[in-house]
């Protein structure tokens, strides 16, 4: 099993609390070429009543929510969930100045717990790929929609880091992120045909971005983030990246393929 949607391996080393994702998300700030934020490109895409009802699949520590909480409608009800109870309980402290009508609550998404028809929107962000069955995730998420409700859902590319799973691969063939992106994983370029069973009418938008990486020591860092180095991969890792900075001017280009699919119940 790839450790994509390895749930024990994901709870426990990944998402257990938001270290490992935090250390990505400032990676992604520092060095990203499109100065404006993803969270806040997300959020220009939201079509949401002034009396929405929002749940939001995979919160992580609310980070979406932080950086856009002065556009939060009063009239919006909103459920934040996650399937890692330490991540919830990083969103409750982060989130903690929304004073709108909210909640928290741990949910795997193939067990939605609310009834039929109660939301107006859905939001899952990078996190159906991570999901064991996303054709009952996707069962229920178009169970609780309202009808002509709407799910957001951001993923990334197959191209996205492609660089970075080349070095890897130089490195030790057997490296690489999450053990491996099974071909069934949720992308860009294959999301569409997942979600054609249950959603006809949808739209992809994508968003422009590349990492320009200066300084080998975060990008290392960022790495280990998804899979740990011992001491020669590291080393060796180090060498390919100093010889890189040297060939690429000062500045290791590496792709980012990201965007978001917006589908209509």
């Amino acid at each position: 099993m790839s450790r994509l949607t390895d749930q024990a391996y994901l709870q426990s080393a990944q998402y257990h609390d938001k270290t490992h994702l935090q250390t990505r998300i400032q990676f992604h700030k520092q060095y990203s070429v499109n100065k404006y934020d993803f969270p806040l490109w997300i959020f220009d895409r939201f079509r949401i009543s002034p009396l929405g009802r929002i749940l939001e699949l995979g919160c992580g520590s609310g980070d979406l929510w932080d950086a856009n909480k002065h556009r939060v409608a009063a009239g919006w009800a909103i459920t934040f969930s996650d399937f890692s109870v330490g991540m919830l309980k990083q969103a409750q402290q982060q989130l903690s100045g929304i004073s709108h009508d909210v909640q928290f609550a741990v949910i795997d998404a193939q067990t939605i717990p609310f009834a039929d028809n109660m939301f107006d929107v859905v939001i899952a962000n990078n996190m159906l790929y991570h999901v064991p069955d996303r054709s009952i995730a996707l069962a229920e998420i178009r169970r609780v929609l309202k009808p002509a409700g709407r799910l957001y859902a951001a993923t990334v590319g197959e191209v996205h880091l492609c660089e970075l799973y080349e070095l890897l691969r130089r490195i030790d063939p057997a490296l690489s992120f999450w053990g491996g992106q099974p071909a069934t994983s949720f992308t860009l370029d294959n999301g569409r045909d997942q979600l054609l069973p249950w959603f006809t009418d949808m739209a992809l938008h994508r968003y422009e971005n590349a990492l320009m990486v200066t300084d080998i020591n975060p990008l290392i860092t960022f790495i280990e983030s998804f899979t740990p180095l011992n001491e020669s991969q590291r080393l060796d890792l180090m060498r390919i990246l100093e010889d890189e900075l040297v060939r690429q001017n000062g500045a290791v280009h590496i792709t980012k393929d990201a965007g978001m699919f917006e589908a209509v119940n």
